[in-house]
């Protein structure tokens, strides 16, 4: 299983997105998604996302916080486990990503985006300011096939 991070950070009511235009054989390509990555080893969840948000925006993250666990399944690619951050203190210049373009995004305008439909279930609960979740998105290709809330199947 692959463990990563993903961060929405958050300023004036809008979301930094990154856009994955950049880099090949991205799973994510074309679609827009938090800052984040995997585990290097020996990182912790923290590590792992000041690690990322350094690298990716240039930003040092001062205040963040944990949201929720989300497990994907799919048939294409392995399980992940990602661990779900906002953040609302940062500091720095914001810089150029290789793996994509970076932008400040109304936070109601992002689901007009091309995003994963399971993000829209997360991206909800954070909108929502929901206690600590666990989350299973399960994927056949491309599409959401299965959810499930801490332990409770949602409607897709």
């Amino acid at each position: 299983m692959r463990n990563s991070t993903l961060c929405y950070m958050e300023k004036d009511g809008c979301y930094l997105l990154m856009h994955r235009v950049k880099k090949k054989n991205d799973l994510n390509q074309d679609k827009w998604i938090g800052i984040g990555g995997g585990f290097e080893e020996k990182e912790s969840p923290d590590d792992c996302l000041l690690r990322e948000a350094r690298e990716e925006t240039g930003l040092t993250l001062t205040d963040y916080c944990l949201r929720g666990i989300v497990t994907f399944v799919s048939d294409r690619w392995e399980t992940e486990q990602m661990f779900l951050y906002t953040a609302t203190g940062f500091e720095g210049t914001l810089t150029d990503c290789e793996e994509g373009t970076l932008e400040w995004v109304p936070i109601p305008a992002m689901y007009d985006l091309p995003i994963w439909e399971g993000d829209r279930i997360f991206l909800r609960l954070l909108e929502q300011e929901a206690p600590f979740f666990l989350l299973k998105l399960t994927y056949e290709g491309d599409t959401l096939t299965e959810a499930i809330l801490d332990g409770h199947a949602l409607s897709l």
